[in-house]
C-alpha cells in the first residue's frame, strides 16, 4: 500500500453496458466528506434509457453464460478478477476520498472483494450437484431429479460503508450460478466501485456484468425489469426495495442494519487483544458498518474495567482525514448522517445519561467536515434512541446486566438480528449463550467484519434482512430448483393391483 496519491478532483467513471464503456451527458458530483466544498470526482448520471440498456445487455448475454457448465464459468471468472490488484492503492485512495474511512480500510475494501471472489470459485464442483428422489413402492411410483437452475439477470445495489467487499458476497456467487449481473454502486460514493467492477466486466463476455451510475430515482428498471436484486443498506432502505419488488413479484435478498449485541460474561477475557477486538467491533469505520457491535451488555462486576479500558483507546485515537498519516478515525459519510449521530447522543445528555467523549475535532480545511468526537454512553436508560436505534456512528451505549439470562433476554429485545457476540473463557457458557441469540451470525470473544469467516452463510434475522450471501447458500440464492419425474413402469403396475 503506498503512502502517497494525488486525489484527482477531475477523476470520472462512466457506465459499463454490453462490454462498452459510456459516458452521460449528465453526472453525480461526489462530495468529500472530510473537506467541505471539496468535489472528489464524477460519475456517470445513467437515464431510464441507460439502465434499460444494462437489462436488455444482460438479457443478451444470458443464454449463452447460463449454458456454460459452472466450472467454464469459473475459469472466465477466475481471468477476469486476475490482476485486479494492480490497481488496488489508487482504489483505495479513491475510495478513501469519496467515503471518508481511513485508507488502510479502504484498502482492505478491495481486498475482501478479491477474496470473496476467489472463494465463490472454490464452490464451482457443487454448484450443479442435485439428488434423486427414489420410488417408494406402493406409495411413490417416480423417481425425480432435482437439480438447480439460474433465475436470470439480477441486480445487486451496495451501500456506501464497504461497497467493495459487500460486492464480493453476492456478485461472485450470482455469476458462478449462471445469472448475469448489474451492478449499483451507492451514488454517494460510486468512483472506486465503478472502477472495480468495470476492470472485471472488461473480461467476462459482453453483457454478463454491467455497471450502472446515477440518481436513484432513473433506476426503477434494476428493481423491477429483473429476476432477483441482491440489496445491501439500511432497514427502510430494504423495505422500499421490497415495495418496489412485489409490484413484479421480483425476488430479493435484503442485507440490511442491525443493532448488534455484543455480551460480557462474568468471566470474559479482558486482557488488551480481546479489548482491542471490542474496539475495533465498535469504532472500525467510525461506526459505520452494519455488523458493528451496537450495544454491549457487560456483567455489573465488569463494566468499570470495561468503560475504562475503552476511554483509554479512544483517547489515544486521532480524528481527521482519512489519506492522512497517523489517521485512525474519519468523518462520517454524510451530513445528514453526523446530524443523526449528533441528535441521539444529544438526546442522551438531555435524559443525564453518563455521556463521555473523547479526542479533538480536526480544524483547518477539515473544519466544517462531518467528523464527531467518539462516545462512550454508560448505563442508559434503556428507552434512548442511542440503545433502541443503529447509531451508525462513533457511540456505543454500554449496558450493565446481573445474570445469563437478563443478557440473553436484553440482547434479544430489539427490531434487528444480525450479528452477535459472546465474551466468556468457558467454551460451554459461549455455546449456551451463542445458540439463544436471536441472529443469523454470533463471534465468539470476536466481533465484527474482520473476523467474519468468508465461506459462511451470512445475513439477519427479523429486520435484519431476508435470505443469506457467501458459500454455497449464497449461491443457492441466485438459483432455483428443477424437479424432473420419470414414472418406474414396475412400480405403477404394481399400484394398480
Amino acid at each position: 500500500m503506498t503512502d502517497t496519491l494525488s486525489t484527482a478532483a477531475e477523476l470520472r467513471t462512466g457506465l459499463f453496458i454490453g462490454g462498452e464503456a459510456r459516458e452521460t451527458q449528465d453526472t453525480l458530483a461526489i462530495a468529500d466528506p472530510g473537506k467541505p466544498g471539496a468535489i472528489v470526482g464524477h460519475a456517470a448520471s445513467a437515464s431510464p434509457q441507460d439502465v434499460a440498456d444494462a437489462v436488455a445487455a444482460a438479457r443478451t448475454a444470458y443464454p449463452s453464460w447460463a449454458a456454460l457448465s459452472p466450472q467454464e464459468r469459473a475459469a472466465k471468472m477466475a481471468d477476469a478478477i486476475a490482476g485486479i490488484a494492480d490497481d488496488r492503492d489508487t482504489d483505495a485512495a479513491v475510495l478513501s476520498q469519496e467515503n471518508g474511512k481511513i485508507r488502510f480500510e479502504s484498502w482492505v475494501d478491495a481486498l475482501v472483494f478479491e477474496i470473496r471472489w476467489n472463494l465463490a470459485l472454490m464452490l464451482a464442483d457443487e454448484v450443479d450437484t442435485g439428488h434423486t428422489l427414489p420410488v417408494v413402492p406402493g406409495a411413490i411410483p417416480v423417481s425425480t431429479d432435482v437439480s438447480y437452475q439460474p433465475l436470470g439477470v439480477v441486480t445487486v445495489i451496495v451501500p456506501f460503508n464497504w461497497p467493495i467487499a459487500i460486492l464480493g458476497a453476492s456478485l461472485p456467487h450470482a455469476l458462478l450460478a449462471g445469472n448475469t449481473a448489474i451492478v449499483k454502486p451507492p451514488p454517494s460514493a460510486p468512483l472506486a466501485t465503478t472502477r472495480v467492477v468495470q476492470r472485471v466486466a472488461e473480461k467476462l463476455p459482453p453483457g454478463v456484468l454491467n455497471v450502472v451510475t446515477g440518481k436513484d430515482e432513473n433506476m426503477g428498471a434494476l428493481i423491477t425489469d429483473v429476476d432477483k436484486v441482491c440489496f445491501t443498506g439500511s432497514v427502510n432502505g430494504g423495505k422500499r426495495i421490497m415495495e418496489i419488488a412485489s409490484k413484479t413479484l421480483t425476488r430479493v435478498t435484503l442485507e440490511l442494519g442491525g443493532n448488534d449485541a455484543a455480551v460480557l460474561l462474568e468471566d470474559a477475557i479482558l486482557d488488551d487483544t480481546h479489548l482491542d477486538r471490542l474496539y475495533a467491533a465498535i469504532y472500525d469505520t467510525t461506526g459505520q458498518i452494519c455488523m458493528n457491535a451496537k450495544r454491549v451488555f457487560v456483567h455489573r462486576s465488569r463494566l468499570d474495567e470495561v468503560v475504562a479500558a475503552l476511554a483509554q483507546r479512544l483517547e489515544q485515537s486521532k480524528i481527521g482525514y482519512g489519506l492522512d498519516e497517523g489517521t485512525t478515525m474519519g468523518p462520517l459519510h454524510s451530513p445528514a448522517q453526523k446530524a443523526f449521530v449528533e441528535e441521539i447522543i444529544q438526546e442522551a445528555k438531555d435524559a443525564g445519561a453518563d455521556v463521555r467523549e473523547y479526542g479533538e475535532l480536526p480544524s483547518g480545511d477539515l473544519a466544517g467536515g462531518n467528523f464527531l468526537r467518539p462516545a462512550i454512553v454508560v448505563d442508559p436508560d434503556p428507552s434512548l434512541r442511542v440503545v433502541t436505534q443503529e447509531q451508525f456512528g462513533p457511540v456505543i451505549p454500554i449496558i450493565p446486566f446481573d445474570t445469563e439470562e437478563e443478557a440473553v433476554r436484553l440482547a434479544n429485545d430489539t427490531w434487528g438480528g444480525l450479528c452477535g457476540s459472546v465474551w466468556t473463557a468457558s467454551p460451554e457458557a459461549a455455546q449456551r449463550v451463542g445458540s439463544q441469540l436471536v441472529c443469523g451470525y454470533v463471534w465468539i470473544n470476536d466481533h465484527g467484519a474482520t473476523r467474519l469467516d468468508l465461506r459462511a452463510p451470512f445475513g439477519g434475522m427479523k429486520q435484519s434482512g431476508i435470505g443469506r450471501e457467501q458459500g454455497i447458500e449464497g449461491v443457492r440464492a441466485f438459483q432455483d430448483t428443477r424437479a424432473i419425474a420419470t414414472i418406474d413402469p414396475e412400480a405403477l403396475a404394481a399400484m394398480a393391483h
